[in-house]
């Protein structure tokens, strides 16, 4: 049988002549001795080879002598004699002439996948075919296990990375995108950012279906009665409500995921703590806060770093890093001029992107927002209540325990109903890890943009719930007191976030609108 010779490594170990498999020996450890060789690509010391496949009681010499006899047999059939080649003192299986399905993925960086072509990163998904050498382990042979462990490490890690690049790639096609997703999360079962892409691909490939249907069948189920119900707070109509979502990268290459719903013109809400784009989406909590402000306007929002369908896999937590994410989106987004939301943290977030692009910037709405973290209020008390509260999420968050979540939800939404309460208790967990949590919630106390107010020069609102548990009412009049002209409006509420059904959230839209449409 003539063709090039084909080894193939990315699942279990296959040996190919043109479209022909070659039987390869039962021996295992002479099947591994052959991986071993052409993944090394480089000469081994026959006494090395030894030490790793057999052990001192038998004759590791004769063994590998044998081994190799094997090996020449399938390799030597085609002319490719100069592939393997041994004397007394070395083994070398030179690949330069053959195809190996490793050598085109070995050493890829994150720069490399992210600019390779869908259809290239298809292919190379596609040569993944299981686990690196997968059924060849060698339990007595630590030294080969090791390396096979290592290597297989390494791949998975390659193998993400071109799946999530591939996910992102094809999310205006949801179908294709599943595949992906689900192979994804089949690498690792217990990462619930895939689990939640997973959702949201399948939210979106419902959706995709349903305006797909063909037109007579979508008006017979009008004309049926079937109802279409408004979404909670009177915003969006249920069959027109879509959401696309992206992908940006921040400077330090973080991917930051935002989503653009609505029409109108632009409004660009900074990111808060918890957040999830998808989950928030179809959330009691969040839901009538996304319609009403994408009912006149094109609503852009994001997921925080480490949060919801942006990068988990974060080494860089600092404030400055909060505000480039936020320069990320605004030019990934296209905006040139915009009004500016920010919500809770991302009031100081906003206040320095401000300070930094002031031309880009037409108006500044702030609420349940503080320019000083609890570390730098001078407070001892809450000072104490941040290091414990810290503490506490580094320690329980994620974990079921009802009572750790309860006493977050009570705090931010003591108003709400069971149903809502159920939702963020869930939040929680499905929004981003422990430790992102704790460093998230660590850098919060930090912050500090008490010197900046007075440099703020847009015009600006300034809203705060009268009861806030989470930020003290008096953190948002220091803010509002530093802004030169800003506005304070008091919204009678113990909710740091404001529910669909009270009467502040109405009157939240109601001042909101006013001042977007008011002049410069």
């Amino acid at each position: 049988m003539k063709g090039p010779l084909k080894i193939k490594v990315l699942g279990e170990l296959v040996v190919l002549r043109g479209a022909r498999e070659i039987a390869l020996p039962p021996s295992k450890k002479t099947r591994a001795l052959l991986a071993y060789l052409v993944v090394a690509n480089r000469r081994q010391r026959r006494d090395h080879l030894c030490r790793m496949f057999w052990e001192v009681p038998d004759d590791p010499r004769a063994s590998l002598r044998w081994s190799l006899s094997k090996l020449r047999h399938i390799i030597n059939q085609n002319g490719d004699e100069g592939c393997l080649k041994a004397d007394r003192e070395s083994v070398l299986f030179d690949t330069a002439k053959l195809d190996v399905d490793l050598l085109q993925v070995a050493h890829m960086t994150a720069n490399e996948v992210r600019f390779l072509d869908t259809s290239r990163l298809e292919n190379l998904a596609a040569m993944f075919r299981g686990q690196f050498l997968e059924n060849l382990e060698l339990p007595r042979c630590p030294v080969f296990e090791a390396w096979r462990t290592f290597h297989g490490d390494a791949l998975d890690r390659t193998r993400s990375m071109i799946l999530q690049a591939l996910v992102e790639r094809l999310r205006c096609e949801p179908e294709r995108a599943l595949s992906y997703a689900e192979t994804l999360q089949s690498l690792d079962r217990a990462n619930k950012q895939v689990s939640l892409e997973i959702r949201s691909l399948e939210a979106s490939a419902r959706e995709r279906a349903t305006q797909l249907r063909p037109v007579s069948e979508q008006a017979g189920q009008q004309a049926s009665g079937e109802a279409v119900r408004s979404a909670p707070g009177g915003g969006q109509n249920e069959h027109r409500r879509s959401q696309e979502i992206h992908y940006c990268s921040s400077p330090d290459g973080v991917r930051i995921a935002y989503a653009v719903s609505g029409d109108g013109p632009p409004l660009l809400r900074a990111a808060h703590w918890m957040s999830h784009l998808q989950y928030e989406w179809e959330s009691p909590v969040w839901r009538h806060w996304i319609d009403q402000l994408s009912s006149r306007n094109t609503l852009i929002r994001y997921d925080e770093r480490g949060n919801g369908l942006s990068d988990w896999n974060v080494g860089d937590f600092s404030f400055n890093a909060m505000v480039t994410d936020l320069e990320s989106v605004a030019d990934a987004s296209g905006l040139d001029r915009f009004p500016l939301l920010g919500v809770s943290q991302s009031c100081a977030v906003s206040i320095a992107y401000v300070l930094r692009h002031r031309e880009r910037v037409s108006r500044l709405i702030l609420y349940g927002g503080y320019a000083r973290g609890r570390r730098k209020r001078g407070d001892t008390h809450q000072l104490d209540t941040h290091e414990a509260m810290t503490t506490l999420i580094r320690e329980g968050w994620g974990k079921d325990n009802a009572a750790f979540r309860q006493l977050f939800t009570e705090a931010f939404i003591p108003g709400a109903s069971r149903e809502q309460m159920a939702w963020f208790n869930d939040l929680q967990r499905q929004t981003t890890s422990p430790l992102n949590a704790s460093l998230l919630h660590s850098t919060f106390g930090d912050i500090d943009v008490s010197a900046m107010l007075g440099e703020v020069s847009v015009p600006t609102l300034v809203l705060h719930a009268r009861n806030d548990a989470v930020v003290p009412f008096d953190e948002g009049k220091v803010l509002a007191a530093g802004i030169p002209g800003a506005r304070f409006v008091d919204l009678n509420s113990a909710n740091h976030i404001l529910l669909g059904d009270e009467p502040a959230f109405a009157d939240f839209l109601r001042e909101v609108r006013s001042f977007m449409a008011g002049p410069e």
